[in-house]
């Protein structure tokens, strides 16, 4: 498991651009990578919006947002332009990044197991490294949670 003061994993993705991102592109700003499990759902929806109504004050503190899930890149344009989202969001179908970020664990609901994303948080800062991570993370708050932290 990852922890504070590690080297945050790289990682080539596919951004809603159709861009391919990694971690590399985003040195010498603190990168605020969050993972969340499904696009256009009513918690990550909130999620998502929370962020992009606090896109400034990211920005001031030179930070990027970047969202991350499984879904594909066509459900991301989707997804960003319903909710007029101003950050990057990376596509993972492959589960690898999710794997290595350790986000993609065993879940359970109404007793039934599967596999999905823990809704989790780093903060990376301008060198790379993981200087904090919010795990099972709760909508409500995170985002000022964040910002306090920062």
């Amino acid at each position: 498991m990852l922890k504070a003061g590690d080297k945050a994993p790289d990682f080539k993705l596919t951004a809603d651009n159709g861009e391919v991102r990694s971690l590399k592109d985003y040195r010498g700003k603190k990168v605020i990578l969050y993972f969340y499990p499904k696009d256009l759902t009513s918690g990550c929806t909130a999620e998502a919006c929370d962020f992009r109504d606090n896109i400034t004050k990211f920005e001031k503190e030179n930070a990027v947002v970047i969202g991350v899930s499984p879904d594909g890149t066509k459900s991301h344009i989707k997804f960003k332009e319903k909710y007029n989202l101003p950050f990057t969001l990376l596509s993972d179908e492959s589960k690898k990044m999710l794997e290595d970020y350790g986000v993609w664990q065993e879940k359970s609901m109404y007793g039934r197991k599967y596999m999905g994303v823990v809704r989790t948080t780093f903060v990376i800062n301008e060198k790379g490294k993981i200087e904090k991570i919010f795990e099972k993370v709760k909508v409500d708050g995170h985002i000022a949670e964040i910002l306090e932290n920062l």
